[in-house]
């Protein structure tokens, strides 16, 4: 063989194992583009978008944990350690009527590590599309004065709800229709359709704002109503409100009527301090279902500072200090409070 035809042979053989090489060879895949996530800035800070929809979400919540302190915490204890975990997450998206937005609240309590003294729960679940809103969450009663001395409803202000609230610059007006079998009187051997119907304004105007709000229970055929504003002088803000009830109802059962005031200083930027005071006129005649069905002719006051200090941003410190006196009662004076400490994100 010469070296021509060898050459020749080896360049054909070589040609051939290329080729099958060639033919076996693995093609990787393209790879997916990832999609990242989006910052949704339309309805605010802290909403991104979901991956796949144009549906924003927003997650936030705190972490809290405080010591209370006042007459039998906890059996003869009269302090009790106690913690919260709040989560909260919001869906918004656009509709041709108006932002649809979905919120969840989950929440748990605990007064120590043990399951049977930890408490997980729906705080709030409700659906709201131009100005219509429905599931469970807090009504306008829930509304206060900044401070911790003012108790101006009844114990309970969440319910499954339906709302119709108007809107407009800084007014607002609404009316809802409440499930009310949460209120201690649907334990009265009632038949647990318990239900009411509130309504409200409130807005702001300039330094000043204010609220009036109404609800009938229609089982105890009971109401009552509410006013409250605050308005900017000096250092701080001043804030009153008054109720009055026609007889114990689940939206305000506490006494016939009542009035509180508040001073909020802002003392500095990072420290607020809120001295408050409220009467109470024919208080309810006891804390149970059994007994709170009318008033009891006794009255009551009630005063207490609550100091707020921003340690970080979002870590604050909360004091609240609160006396009572119910007048006519011997010995019923008590002293209450708590030192908590937040962390918000």
């Amino acid at each position: 063989m010469n070296i021509k035809s060898l050459l020749l042979g080896s360049a054909a053989a070589l040609a051939v194992v290329s080729g099958a090489q060639a033919a076996d060879a693995v093609v990787a895949a393209e790879p997916e583009p990832v999609e990242y996530v989006r910052v949704c800035d339309a309805y605010g800070t802290g909403y991104f978008y979901i991956p796949g929809t144009e549906t924003c979400l927003k997650i936030e919540g705190y972490i809290r944990t405080e010591v209370r302190f006042g007459r039998d915490q906890v059996g003869v204890s009269d302090y009790d350690f106690w913690s919260r975990a709040n989560v909260q997450f919001t869906a918004k998206s656009d509709t041709e009527y108006g932002p649809l937005t979905g919120v969840i609240v989950l929440q748990t309590d605990a007064n120590d590590g043990s399951s049977g003294d930890q408490n997980s729960y729906l705080d709030s679940a409700y659906i709201d599309v131009a100005g219509f809103r429905a599931g469970l969450f807090y009504s306008w009663w829930d509304d206060g004065l900044s401070g911790e001395t003012d108790n101006l409803a009844s114990n309970s202000t969440l319910h499954n709800s339906f709302r119709y609230q108007y809107e407009s610059g800084d007014f607002y007006a609404g009316v809802s229709v409440d499930e009310l079998e949460d209120a201690i009187h649907d334990a009265l051997g009632e038949d647990g359709n318990d239900v009411g119907i509130a309504a409200g304004i409130g807005g702001k105007a300039g330094a000043f704002s204010y609220q009036l709000i109404g609800g009938y229970d229609t089982d105890t055929e009971e109401g009552a109503i509410r006013a409250m504003g605050t308005v900017a002088i000096g250092p701080g803000t001043l804030g009153l409100a008054a109720a009055w009830a026609s007889g114990p109802n689940a939206y305000f059962e506490e006494s016939e009527w009542t009035i509180a005031a508040e001073y909020a200083i802002q003392a500095t930027d990072k420290l607020k301090i809120t001295p408050a005071v409220q009467y109470f006129d024919n208080i309810k005649n006891g804390g149970s279902a059994a007994t709170v069905t009318d008033f009891s002719g006794d009255d009551m006051w009630k005063a207490g500072v609550t100091v707020d200090y921003q340690i970080v941003e979002n870590f604050y410190a909360k004091a609240s200090v609160q006396w009572q006196d119910r007048t006519f009662t011997v010995d019923d004076d008590s002293v209450s409070g708590y030192f908590r400490l937040q962390r918000s994100f």
